[in-house]
Parts: structure tokens; sequence; C-alpha cells
């Protein structure tokens, strides 16, 4: 697949089913109500700051990336954040992800955005490798998560409280 043949267009609505089953394909989980609510929120309703982007090959799409602009959380200046990539596993290595990576990069810059980030699973090699190969490393935040289902020493706990 040559490099020149991609193009990066804004998603439409009718784009929704495809970019469904890519999420399919990678994630081995079928989530359209999920995707119908993004395609709500960033594709049909007032999206200033919200991007979602679609890679063609030839007229057929072989990926998508979404990302915003979220401004002031945790004391952070306004940055660009990317919260969903995707390449169909035929067309990957071949620039997809980087063309789209940089297209959204530049939607923000345009915004005044200087900085973005993601977030990825430690068990998303896949992502892991294709987010650093674009230059990202760990930032200055650092994730922290609780888990809200009591387990059995979290009820063994309450009994005694």
């Amino acid at each position: 697949m040559s490099k020149s043949a991609i193009t990066i267009r804004d998603a439409r609505i009718g784009d929704i089913r495809t970019v469904t089953r890519l999420d399919e394909i990678h994630t081995g989980l079928a989530k359209p109500e999920y995707w119908q609510e993004i395609f709500t929120a960033y594709v049909t309703e007032d999206h200033f700051g919200r991007y979602f982007l679609i890679a063609e090959d030839r007229g057929g799409m072989v990926g998508f990336i979404v990302g915003e602009i979220r401004t002031w959380e945790f004391g952070s200046p306004p940055c660009g954040w990317v919260f969903a990539v995707n390449v169909s596993p035929d067309s990957r290595e071949g620039g997809i992800g980087s063309a789209m990576l940089a297209a959204i990069c530049e939607r923000f810059r345009d915004c005044g955005v200087g900085t973005v980030r993601t977030m990825i699973s430690r068990n998303d090699p896949l992502n892991l490798a294709f987010f650093r190969s674009q230059g990202m490393t760990a930032g200055p935040y650092i994730e922290l998560e609780k888990n809200l289902d009591p387990g059995p020493t979290d009820s063994l706990n309450k009994a005694e409280a």
C-alpha cells in the first residue's frame, strides 16, 4: 500500500458500521451502542475540540482515530487526548496510524494546543509500540485507580467495622 493513496477525512455517520467492525476485530468485543454514543458526540453534534478522523485507501476505510481537547484537568493546560486509534490488520505498517496521528495533532495545534496525551494498557503492546514510535513518552502525571467492586477482604473488613 502506498502512503500517497491514504486520505484522512472527518468521520461521517455512514462510517459507524465499519468503525464498529474494525474495533471488534481489534478488541474481540462488539460495542455498537458505545460507538453510537461516540458518533453522536463527535460526529453529529456540535463538537468543537472533538475529532473523529477516518483513513481511507483507494476509497475504502482502513483506520480511524478519535480524540479531543481537554482543558485544565488536574491543573494541566489544555492538551489533546487521543483515546482511540485503529488500523485494519491488513493495512498495518503502511504509515496509516502515523498519518492519522499527525492529522489529529495538526487539528489540536490549530486550536492552540501544544501537547498530546493518551492512556494505554500495559498489556497492549501493539498500541504501546505505536505511540512510542511516534515519540510519545511517559508524561508528568501518574494514573491511579481503585477497584470499586468489593472483594473477599473488603467484605471482611466491612463486617469487622
